[in-house]
């Protein structure tokens, strides 16, 4: 599983013009699910997005988790993370999980941040999505279960 997290002043999902998921201060984060992911790797991102220390404290260091601060998830499905672009120019997306498993997986990542008390937006999976962020810092993080980077 693979997510792009931004840190954002206010983000916005719209499908066919109409708002379908909005924040204030928060995090944006884009998620994939790749063909071998388990529920270890759900976990995995669950208890890394909740707990990422990427909010200013009262010193203005890196030290508060979204629970810390209180603020909101916009969360989208996003298979082209996993686009592989190192050969030929097209990406291949042969590591993305089919549509049944992605979504099955996408959805529990939402419930099991929400069971955390963390309010979380959500877009619309397998639509086509546009989605507007104001990012704050900028701060962006690229999570993996499988790699380090």
């Amino acid at each position: 599983m693979r997510a792009v997290i931004q840190k954002v002043e206010r983000a916005k999902v719209t499908v066919d013009g109409e708002v379908i998921g909005e924040i204030g201060p928060g995090l944006l984060v884009f998620l994939a699910v790749s063909v071998d992911d388990t529920q270890a790797d759900q976990e995995y991102m669950v208890k890394k997005i909740a707990n990422l220390r990427i909010f200013p404290d009262e010193q203005g260091k890196m030290n508060l988790s979204i629970q810390d601060v209180k603020q909101e998830i916009l969360l989208i499905s996003q298979f082209t993370l996993l686009g592989d672009c190192r050969k030929g120019m097209r990406p291949s997306f042969t590591q993305a999980a089919p549509p049944e498993k992605a979504k099955e997986i996408y959805l529990k990542v939402i419930k099991d941040l929400q069971n955390l008390k963390i309010k979380v937006e959500k877009g619309m999976f397998q639509a086509h999505m546009k989605v507007e962020l104001i990012n704050d810092g900028p701060v962006t993080v690229i999570l993996d279960s499988k790699r380090i980077f």
